[in-house]
């Protein structure tokens, strides 16, 4: 792998960062020293390799070189969601065990509780101003030589799982010596190999630089010497503006992103000539059928589909020509072999559906929670981020839920995930949650939790209208036995569905 130290010696004026709303621009030179900068910072606060460190911010330079500065000084860097509370961001920065961490000035009240939770055993810091909790980061980095360095090794990151089934949990690989320029195999496998990255391109990051996938996506782009245009919040029109504005080569991005997409007005996505992009990755959730079928026809065979977490156990993928050949696959396993398992543990055939299991990946662990590691592992080594699917005749993986949000009704098993896709492709809804509530005669209930396009329909007859669509694509078990309607539904800015928050709802409201 390389690295933005040898950008910055080949073409130290070309821009590396571009931030899509404000145009700051940042060159490979600039980002280099400010690294540096960061990373001397670090050492003069006392971290040394295998210690951690913690920023909340928005979207913006500062992010990136902190990254950098970080995972060239041999520290676990941990970046937390800036829409958490004071609390649940305090939680975090105090779990991960931080002896530094940076926030900025929008987060000043937010950062000051993390700051004051983590204790005096952390240095903690702010962008664009101090106050009593948090002093100025631009002082002490302005206040370090430019030069790397001289104890380099790499850093890793540990961020923390989104919290849809309880408290998050830090994920942790084991630290290893090795030298900074030392390859990230599955970004690179799906970046360069796949995505055919190559320097001089432009890469465009519409989400949150906190999420695993946006986050180790712009480090590799930048390591390679690709431009990464950053956009302060995702929008569906101004991304298709992006595209045609920096020429964009590589993007990635979430099935809801694409749903935003194609739900614009035929005029607004006519507007923009996409025809500059190579390669569109997406993950992070399976995509609808109709819905990748509508983008590989709008914008060509060029989208490419992974399945990995933050654990990085593993990894599927699938090129636009494998996907339509298998419609609905997440990939063919690039690690080790994929193992589908039963309640008990054992394997199960071709087509059946279980657990699902990556053989041969990276060990990880969750930060100060033995229970939830061992939970992760099969007796034979195996690991699962939580998954349900079942392999293809093909060894092509297909998800059909998460473990955890399987509904048990009558004795049979339903995943919600293709109650959704089926909602999602009606007209007049936005967004969609299927889950279980409690029922007396079944056990649980299917229930639907809709957006609509236009919340003017909300209290018409869209329900039954709802109700029969699904009727008309999938068998009665898996279609909602009542459906009610919200305004908006609880995703993080990454476009994960925290489907938690509506299922203890309703469970509490039943008394259960």
């Amino acid at each position: 792998m390389t690295h933005v130290f040898r950008q910055a010696a080949a073409t130290p004026d070309r821009p590396a960062i571009i931030m899509s709303g404000s145009g700051r621009t940042v060159t490979f030179g600039e980002l280099e020293d400010a690294s540096n900068r960061a990373a001397q910072a670090l050492r003069a606060l006392g971290l040394r390799p295998g210690d951690h460190m913690a920023i909340l911010m928005e979207n913006r330079p500062e992010f990136m070189e902190l990254a950098v500065a970080a995972l060239r000084a041999g520290v676990y860097f941990t970046a937390v969601s800036r829409y958490l509370s004071a609390e649940e961001a305090a939680y975090i920065v105090k779990d991960c065990g931080a002896k530094a961490f940076v926030t900025s000035k929008p987060y000043a009240e937010v950062g000051g509780a993390a700051a004051r939770a983590a204790g005096p055993g952390c240095r903690s810091f702010m962008l664009d101003g101090e106050n009593a909790d948090l002093a100025s980061w631009e002082a002490l980095r302005d206040s370090q030589p430019a030069e790397r360095i001289e104890d380099e090794t790499k850093g890793s990151l540990m961020l923390y799982s989104s919290g849809t089934t309880g408290r998050p949990k830090g994920i942790k690989r084991p630290y290893v010596e090795e030298p900074i320029d030392g390859a990230n195999p599955l970004m690179e496998l799906i970046c360069l190999k796949m995505g055919g990255m190559r320097s001089g391109d432009v890469y465009l990051s519409p989400a949150p630089l906190y999420h695993a996938a946006p986050l180790a996506a712009t480090l590799v782009s930048l390591y390679h010497g690709a431009t990464a245009v950053i956009m302060e919040r995702f929008d569906p029109e101004g991304f298709l503006r992006d595209v045609e504005r920096f020429r964009v080569s590589h993007a990635q991005l979430v099935p809801t992103m694409f749903v935003r997409m194609l739900k614009l007005p035929d005029p607004a996505r006519a507007a923009h000539d996409v025809s500059s992009l190579r390669c569109a990755i997406h993950a992070a959730a399976p995509c609808p059928v109709e819905v990748k079928r509508a983008m590989i026809d709008w914008w060509g065979p060029i989208l490419l589909e992974y399945y990995a977490g933050t654990e990085a156990n593993g990894v599927a993928l699938c090129d636009s020509h494998e996907w339509l050949a298998h419609p609905g696959t997440v990939g063919k396993s690039r690690v080790g072999p994929v193992r589908i398992v039963d309640v008990t543990g054992e394997e199960l055939p071709q087509g059946e559906t279980g657990a699902v299991y990556f053989e041969g990946g990276q060990d990880f662990e969750y930060h100060n929670d033995a229970a939830k590691t061992a939970g992760a592992y099969h007796p034979k080594g195996w690991s699962t981020l939580g998954d349900i699917g079942y392999l293809d005749v093909d060894e092509y993986l297909h998800l059909t839920d998460r473990r955890a949000y399987t509904i048990i009704t009558g004795g049979v098993n339903v995943y919600p995930q293709e109650t959704e896709d089926r909602l999602i492709l009606h007209p007049e809804v936005l967004d969609a949650a299927v889950f279980g509530v409690p029922d007396e005669d079944l056990g649980e209930a299917v229930k639907a939790v809709v957006q609509p396009r236009d919340p003017a329909r909300i209290g018409e007859n869209l329900a039954e209208e709802l109700a029969e669509w699904c009727r008309k694509g999938l068998s009665r078990i898996k279609c909602p036995r009542s459906i009610d309607f919200r305004e908006a539904l609880p995703r993080t800015e990454t476009g994960k569905l925290l489907k938690r928050k509506l299922k203890d709802e309703y469970w509490a409201a039943a008394g259960r």
